[in-house]
């Protein structure tokens, strides 16, 4: 390629023309492959005297940007395709680098967090989610309204600095617009929200509520197997872990019949399930009032059951119960439920992240793939 003759160059800082100073030596940038041949751009970039500016700087060219050896109409074609593949896949698949689709998609991500607009956000969700050993999470918070859902922001760690970050980034202006807030009983977060949305209906994690009850029966049933071993009485535990965690309706045959077997006996491990069991019923109550009383209820026959796994539980239960009894007063129109679905692609991310080793490279694919975020024009589309 050469510069049009007669034409002026344009300076990279001001964008305005400017007169000519010299011209370096030629540059590659890589193109967009045509029919499997790979496609290379060959040009002499020049410079100019700027006297905008008061420095002599490199040309502007609308094929590149900055130093980036990829063209941007390449760079949007790899961040598109690194969205239906792995990075590694993509970069197999176009003959080129894991650390090239890098660049493309950092630079398409820059574009679109620069670009995006947040608008009014009615509902926010905030949850955490492990990326490496060693309790390392990242605090993801996402726009869960009715029609739109997205990836608002991703803080490293789950603190309440990490935390406190995304309000800061979207302001006071739009803060003050929340109406609906979903999180777990993770203390950090619940702190913050009283503190940045004290008027917005929080409402609790009604999955996390289920997790940590069948964490809590598992703990029960693990106690009783090993009693039950070391007392050398009949195995009756052993290999009914999904048994009890699992709902009955998504059991097979044999196991209903197991399970029925099972709870023929006077065990704690039996007590926890059925009260693991009748717990479900709250959510199928539509009045705030109904539900609190069952609630109660259940708390109470709970901390009578001498389980103490099952006791703990029923104590957060009533520590957190007006903010569990927020679900019925949204009329049971949000919950976490979204949230929980947005985590399961960020982790199915993670999955093809062969090659994500940093909190920058993994930041960068989650707001890639979850942010809907807006893409650069391209001055040709080939795909």
């Amino acid at each position: 390629m050469r510069p049009r003759k007669g034409s002026a160059a344009v300076c990279s800082r001001c964008h305005q023309p400017a007169p000519g100073y010299d011209q370096l030596a030629e540059r590659r940038y890589d193109f967009i492959p045509f029919w499997g041949f790979l496609v290379f751009l060959l040009y002499a970039m020049r410079r100019v005297d700027c006297r905008r500016c008061q420095a002599v700087v490199v040309e502007e060219v609308p094929w590149g940007n900055g130093k980036h050896q990829l063209t941007n109409a390449y760079m949007l074609f790899l961040a598109r395709w690194a969205r239906r593949l792995s990075w590694k896949e993509t970069a197999e698949a176009f003959r080129t680098s894991w650390d090239k689709v890098c660049d493309a998609v950092e630079h398409v991500v820059a574009f679109g967090l620069e670009h995006r607009v947040l608008g009014q956000i009615d509902a926010i969700g905030v949850d955490e989610i492990q990326y490496a050993k060693g309790h390392k999470y990242l605090t993801l918070v996402y726009q869960i309204d009715i029609g739109i859902t997205r990836l608002l922001w991703v803080g490293r760690e789950r603190t309440i600095e990490s935390f406190q970050g995304f309000f800061t980034t979207i302001g006071d202006e739009i803060t003050s617009k929340i109406v609906f807030v979903c999180s777990d009983m993770w203390e950090p977060y619940l702190k913050v929200i009283r503190e940045k949305c004290s008027e917005a209906l929080h409402i609790l994690d009604r999955f996390h509520i289920v997790a940590k009850m069948n964490k809590a029966l598992d703990e029960v049933r693990a106690g009783g197997s090993r009693r039950m071993a070391s007392e050398g009485r009949t195995p009756l535990l052993k290999k009914s872990r999904w048994l009890l965690l699992r709902r009955e309706e998504n059991l097979k045959t044999e196991q209903r019949f197991r399970l029925r077997d099972l709870l023929r006996y006077n065990l704690r491990t039996v007590r926890a399930y059925l009260l693991k069991e009748a717990f479900q019923q709250l959510w199928d109550y539509t009045s705030p009032a109904w539900a609190g009383k069952f609630l109660d209820e259940w708390c109470r026959q709970t901390m009578r059951s001498r389980i103490e796994p099952m006791k703990k539980i029923a104590r957060s239960l009533r520590q957190h119960r007006e903010l569990i009894l927020n679900y019925f007063r949204a009329q049971k129109l949000l919950s976490s439920g979204v949230v929980e679905g947005l985590n399961n692609k960020a982790k199915v991310t993670m999955r093809k992240s062969y090659g994500f080793r940093t909190f920058r490279v993994l930041e960068l694919a989650l707001y890639h793939s979850l942010g809907k975020l807006p893409e650069p024009e391209s001055t040709h589309d080939f795909f």
